[in-house]
């Protein structure tokens, strides 16, 4: 036998060489197929970062940054009919985002908020909101779709996406969750100084077994493409520079209000033009019937029908109750303390505020935390103030107004 011969490996091992060798080559084929595939996702959950910690004695929940890459599906999700459910939605995400790999969620709840407009000396048009809940992590969400979609920013409780309001956002998984906080939005501004917010509005007068008030949905069924409260959020920041267009977008949908609960909105322009948006039928004792309800839409300079001293200011102001006129047979109005001492202090300069933190300082004097409280949401997560005009935000996590590191400012 040769000396070569000697030192010739078996076959099986060379066999074994080759299966490994192809393993290998088929993995990096795998790995780079799924970093195409989801380099848009992979490259938003590099960004998503914590920038605010949480404190448990203070009911603080920690506040996280996200900078979503890619157009995140929503020209798709329009394109197909939209969703007439939270249920149709969390299918659309989940399929688009994780292509069915993982499951998500979205999800709302009693949530009560205030928010008004005004103007600066120098005429900066100026959207001020308080979102009140309770503890819970948020998220401050960039997008930048491109493709004519409009750049924005936008606030997102990550409760709604099934995060733990206890516990830190940790784990890949609930990471990969959060990618679906784009479809959340709970107010926010875009590039063209565009503002909008939601809020609760306790619709419906039919009781319970235990004689409480049930709050009835919107859910109007037509034959227009369908939208959802937050989802209609999103559309109004990614295709809409004024109010007129954001009205002439939102009248082309059928409404479906999220988790069977009732909302109202605002909405905002950079030229001073702002709206309430509500659908009702009725009256609050006989609006029983979500689908039934219509759109009505309440500008700021058309308004006296709502009341005297609403018809007499070019700004506007909301909380947690319907405005249309005879909606309520007595004044018991969810919020109506807030939205009363929210006019007070406006009417007080005409609806001008020295600047962006004269708009925060009315915030925190309805911040829940020292407020008397007519319900049981008794923090306030988050206030902000969009300057329309100069397109930037004046953000406070909990109620630590004047400290630094619970303050944020940006710039679209």
């Amino acid at each position: 036998m040769t000396e070569e011969s000697k030192k010739r490996a078996p076959k099986w091992v060379k066999v074994t060489a080759i299966v490994i060798a192809c393993i290998l080559v088929l993995l990096v084929a795998l790995v780079g197929a799924a970093a195409i595939v989801w380099r848009n996702e992979i490259a938003t959950l590099s960004s998503f970062k914590k920038v605010a910690e949480r404190d448990h004695a203070h009911n603080d929940g920690a506040v996280y940054r996200m900078d979503v890459a890619g157009d995140f599906y929503f020209d798709d999700f329009l394109a197909q009919g939209g969703a007439s459910s939270d249920g149709e939605l969390i299918d659309f995400i989940t399929n688009s985002i994780t292509r069915g790999l993982i499951q998500m969620e979205i999800s709302q709840s009693e949530i009560a908020c205030s928010a008004f407009t005004a103007v600066t000396p120098s005429g900066d048009r100026i959207f001020a909101r308080n979102y009140d809940f309770s503890m819970t992590n948020t998220a401050l969400v960039f997008t930048e779709p491109g493709n004519g979609r409009y750049a924005s920013f936008s606030t997102v409780d990550l409760q709604f996406l099934g995060m733990d309001q206890d516990k830190d956002v940790e784990g890949l998984i609930n990471k990969i969750t959060c990618l679906a906080a784009p479809y959340a939005p709970l107010d926010g501004i875009n590039e063209k100084g565009l503002s909008c917010g939601i809020f609760m509005s306790y619709q419906g007068g039919e009781l319970d077994e235990e004689g409480n008030e049930i709050t009835v949905a919107t859910d109007q069924q037509t034959d227009r493409p369908d939208i959802t409260s937050t989802t209609m959020m999103r559309a109004m920041l990614d295709y809409c520079a004024t109010v007129d267009e954001a009205v002439a977008f939102i009248e082309q949908y059928d409404m479906h209000d999220s988790a069977q609960t009732s909302f109202h909105y605002m909405i905002a322009d950079a030229t001073g033009k702002s709206a309430i948006l509500e659908w009702t039928n009725g009256t609050d004792n006989t609006d029983n019937d979500g689908s039934a309800r219509t759109l009505h839409v309440i500008y700021n300079d058309d308004d006296a029908h709502i009341g005297e001293r609403e018809g007499a200011c070019d700004y506007q102001w909301i909380t947690n109750f319907i405005l249309q006129p005879g909606y309520y047979e007595d004044d018991d109005k969810a919020g109506l303390d807030r939205y009363d001492e929210i006019y007070t202090r406006l009417s007080a300069t005409d609806g001008v505020v020295a600047d962006e933190n004269a708009a925060m300082d009315i915030l925190q004097a309805v911040g829940r935390r020292t407020w008397n409280n007519d319900d049981g949401n008794g923090i306030t997560v988050h206030s902000v103030v969009y300057n329309l005009t100069q397109k930037t935000v004046l953000w406070v996590a909990n109620e630590h107004y004047g400290e630094e590191a619970y303050t944020f400012s940006f710039a679209l």
